[in-house]
């Protein structure tokens, strides 16, 4: 009976870490600028191997945003470059993910809410774009099931 409560507990924890709509709302419509983006890349370049898991996925999350901003604004061209970018990111976050990293369980908080976002955009992006979103997505969920498995590791 113990283990079936457990295990009823570990499904239950995802769904209470979910953010609310007014959360994810106002994370994703405050997207940075330009130089507010190169900031944050930078910084996430420079941060000690402990942090850089929770800022390249908080990167990945704000360009995954900017990607679905600028596909439904009819810019693919730019919308694919950038999630070329993601997949960078996202790929550092797969090859570099310590066991010791800090903020754990916020980077797959936030990399749960960004393939969600993602998934959204591919529901609503035209058949020609929707290969490199699935790539992406593809991958942004791998790394959320790696950064899953590392939090209950811990």
């Amino acid at each position: 009976m113990k283990s079936i409560l457990r295990f009823a507990l570990l499904l239950s924890l995802p769904l209470l870490s979910l953010p609310t709509t007014s959360r994810a709302a106002s994370v994703d419509d405050n997207l940075p600028n330009a130089q507010a983006l190169m900031q944050l890349e930078l910084r996430a370049q420079q941060a000690n191997p402990r942090d850089q898991c929770f800022l390249y996925t908080e990167l990945v999350h704000v360009m995954t945003e900017i990607a679905g901003k600028q596909m439904l604004n009819g810019d693919v061209d730019q919308a694919t470059a950038t999630l070329k970018k993601v997949n960078a990111y996202a790929m550092l976050i797969h090859m570099d993910m310590a066991n010791n990293s800090k903020r754990l369980k916020n980077a797959e908080e936030l990399m749960h809410h960004t393939s969600y976002r993602l998934g959204e955009y591919l529901h609503k992006a035209s058949n020609e774009d929707r290969d490199t979103l699935q790539a992406t997505l593809k991958q942004l969920d791998q790394v959320h099931d790696e950064l899953l498995a590392q939090v209950f590791k811990h």
